[in-house]
């Protein structure tokens, strides 16, 4: 009895392995689409080297290749900060930009949703375990080899196989839509890196700067206190200097609050406490693109991951669509069953006794429910559609974005150059002029003031002109999505 049963499952294991290879070409004469499973890469391991070809919006659904391309961290962290000369100024925000790449939270939490995804491909195409059952009669079932004391089964379920590997194409396509976020989150958080950079660049030069400003307002009130005491003139002058320097005071303290705000926004982003501290940034060369506003939309429409992301989700879509239509296929089970029986009848000439009979069935499922593949199907269109319309959407916004980055970049760069080639100095020497005037009794305090104001204002936007630039470079460099080189703007 034992060798017999032993039997039944090896002839049930040969018809499972049959029918696995074979469905499609034996029930149906439709030819699978799709490779075969081993030939996708779906482990979370290998999937990082996979690329996408093909994504033809007309086409049949495209399926994922293999190639010797880099790994997601290889790929991503070659091209870093490539953009900008090296320099010992710049190896601060460097540092902080490799800490942000590695510990921001966000980035780690998509790195491991993409590995979570990947690692689903790999098994998403697999057939259902079999089942093993027994079922023992309470009273035996009586025939004429003898009496059956129990019986038992073993089935297994085989989807439609073109299904399957449809679903896994999907499960792949929507692992790499993910590893495309994460990219596009990293250039994010890079360019938030710079950004806060060049902020805390601003505000470092607003601190020295009204610094400076006290120690001038220091010696116009010396100057004026001496006039006073000559009698040549008022005690307004001083009360009036006076005020101006409470007013740095104040201003002082909010700067100095703005800073730690930036400080503490920096160390969030590269997962650090808030209260780390931040070397600040000395000096902020003027820069632009290289690029024209031409040169770099056509990269950013063929580089920048989230419109790769939206494209390799209309892939997903596309294969979504194909899972619902086959989602009408039938699904077959083949089983085999044994059944156990005891040597206790006479012999007979008619019968074997206590022989165990077997069986082998199969079943299939019979999709007649149209009303709701039809609903499956619709479902995956929609999809579908509103995925095209995402990446329209990306494409239109991203031209409209650059455009305005690359024309608030050369804005910035032409308006630091007019500050720096002329308005500033012209603004030093007028406050020089009048302060000499002034010791000499010719203007009154209050136009030296004036022209102290005016200076102060114009300082603190030649700095911040410098850092609008540095902001939309950076900006430039996320929406691009490769590193945009940059050369010296300065007249």
């Amino acid at each position: 009895m034992p060798a017999r049963f032993l039997y039944f499952v090896l002839l049930l294991g040969i018809a499972g392995c049959s029918a696995s290879e074979k469905l499609n070409s034996v029930v149906t004469n439709e030819k699978p689409r799709v490779r075969s499973p081993e030939r996708v890469v779906a482990s979370a391991e290998d999937s990082s080297s996979i690329v996408l070809v093909g994504l033809k919006e007309d086409s049949q659904p495209q399926q994922i290749q293999t190639t010797e391309s880099l790994s997601i961290d290889e790929a991503f962290i070659t091209n870093e900060n490539t953009s900008i000369a090296r320099s010992d100024s710049n190896s601060e925000r460097i540092y902080l930009e490799s800490l942000a790449a590695d510990q921001n939270p966000k980035l780690i939490r998509l790195y491991r949703e993409y590995q979570t995804a990947a690692s689903r491909s790999h098994y998403v195409d697999k057939l259902p375990d079999p089942k093993l059952g027994a079922n023992v009669f309470g009273n035996p079932v009586e025939t004429a080899s003898g009496s059956q004391q129990a019986n038992i089964s073993l089935s297994q379920t085989i989807p439609w196989l073109s299904r399957l590997n449809a679903e896994q194409q999907r499960a792949c396509f929507e692992a790499m839509a993910i590893r495309a976020e994460y990219a596009a989150e990293r250039l994010r958080v890079i360019a938030a890196v710079q950004t806060q950079w060049a902020r805390l660049y601003l505000i470092e030069q607003q601190i020295e700067i009204t610094q400076a400003n006290q120690l001038l307002l220091e010696s116009l009130i010396d100057v004026a206190n001496s006039r006073v005491s000559i009698g040549k003139a008022s005690q307004g002058d001083v009360l009036l200097g006076t005020v101006e320097y409470s007013k740095l005071e104040e201003q002082l303290l909010v700067f100095r609050q703005q800073k730690q705000s930036v400080v503490s926004e920096l160390n969030r982003l590269t997962g650090r406490p808030a209260g780390t501290p931040i070397k600040p940034p000395a000096k902020l060369d003027i820069l632009k693109p290289e690029w024209s506003l031409q040169e770099v939309t056509q990269i950013a429409l063929n580089e920048q991951p989230e419109i790769q992301a939206a494209h390799l989700r209309t892939q997903a879509t596309e294969w979504g669509i194909e899972v619902a239509r086959l989602m009408r296929r039938p699904e077959f089970m083949i089983s085999a069953s044994y059944f156990i029986t005891d040597d206790n009848r006479p012999p007979s000439p008619f019968v074997n006794v206590g022989e165990d009979p077997w069986a082998l069935g199969a079943q299939i499922s019979i999709p007649i429910w149209r009303d709701k593949y039809d609903a499956i199907k619709n479902e995956a269109g929609w999809k579908h559609q509103a995925a095209h319309n995402s990446v329209q959407e990306l494409l239109d916004r991203y031209d409209a974005l650059l455009l305005d980055l690359v024309t608030e970049s050369h804005r910035a760069a032409e308006t630091a150059n007019l500050y720096k080639s002329s308005i500033l100095p012209q603004a030093e020497q007028t406050l020089a002029a009048d302060q000499d005037a002034y010791i000499n009794g010719v203007v009154e305090f209050d136009r030296v003031i004036r022209d102290y104001r005016n200076l102060f204002t114009l300082e603190l936007g030649y700095h911040k002109a410098i850092s609008d630039l540095t902001i939309a470079n950076a900006k430039i460099q996320q929406a691009a999505g490769v590193p945009v080189p940059l050369k010296n703007a300065a007249k």
